[in-house]
């Protein structure tokens, strides 16, 4: 039974390993309100997203697309708030930024045409694919794969990813494993003062006690 269920948990580790690291999703934007959030990259990773702005034609009574909606996207790093991303795009198109470091990242997208004041109402599809950089150099640019190298190759880069995110975890572990030590070393500190406070406290009771009985003749 064991066998079995050991078999079956590497293939489904490795049906999970080829699929590709890519997620969609959809949001609406009215006017010029900004929606964002947040990603947690490895260093040196790169993000490609595709997306299509629709606004709401009464018309129509649907969303279409209009090609004078301009649609901005801006990259942040957090906590830092450094910016390695802001572009002004067409309503349908391709962004691509590279992570810089390891952590959090904002991505904020909003209508750059419309008003403060507009009840413009946008409908935007966002697919976001996340690779290492590396693969993306070495990838052909022409020719065709088959189905076998096109697995090995998605193999590979869930690879990378898994170990670029251990090397983050890693990361991340070091500087908790580092901070938590401070803090112990500050805690022994602050109790060594304390008892040193409080042996020196009782040593000047206890003197000023017996020179209170001495002088009261008591001892």
């Amino acid at each position: 039974m064991a066998i079995n269920v050991t078999r079956w948990s590497i293939c489904l580790l490795v049906l999970l390993s080829i699929l590709p690291s890519v997620f969609g999703l959809y949001f609406y934007l009215e006017g010029s309100e900004q929606k964002c959030f947040t990603e947690e990259l490895p260093k040196e990773t790169m993000v490609t997203g595709e997306y299509t702005a629709e606004e709401w034609s009464e018309e129509h009574n649907k969303f279409i697309l209009n090609k004078e909606v301009g649609i901005e996207v801006i990259v942040d790093e957090l906590p830092s708030g450094n910016r390695i991303y802001s572009q002004k795009l067409s309503p349908k198109g391709q962004f691509k930024f590279t992570s810089a470091e390891s952590g959090q990242h904002a991505i904020c997208l909003f209508t750059s045409t419309a008003g403060w004041f507009s009840s413009t109402k946008i409908r935007l599809n966002l697919d976001l694919a996340i690779r290492d950089i590396m693969d993306d150099a070495t990838e052909a640019s022409d020719g065709t794969l088959s189905e076998l190298a096109q697995r090995v190759r998605d193999l590979n880069h869930k690879v990378g990813d898994i170990r670029r995110e251990q090397s983050y975890l890693r990361d991340h572990e070091r500087e908790f494993r580092d901070k938590s030590e401070a803090t112990n070393g500050h805690t022994v500190t602050w109790t060594i003062v304390q008892l040193v406070v409080l042996a020196i406290t009782c040593a000047w009771q206890m003197r000023h006690l017996r020179g209170f009985f001495e002088a009261r003749k008591m001892i």
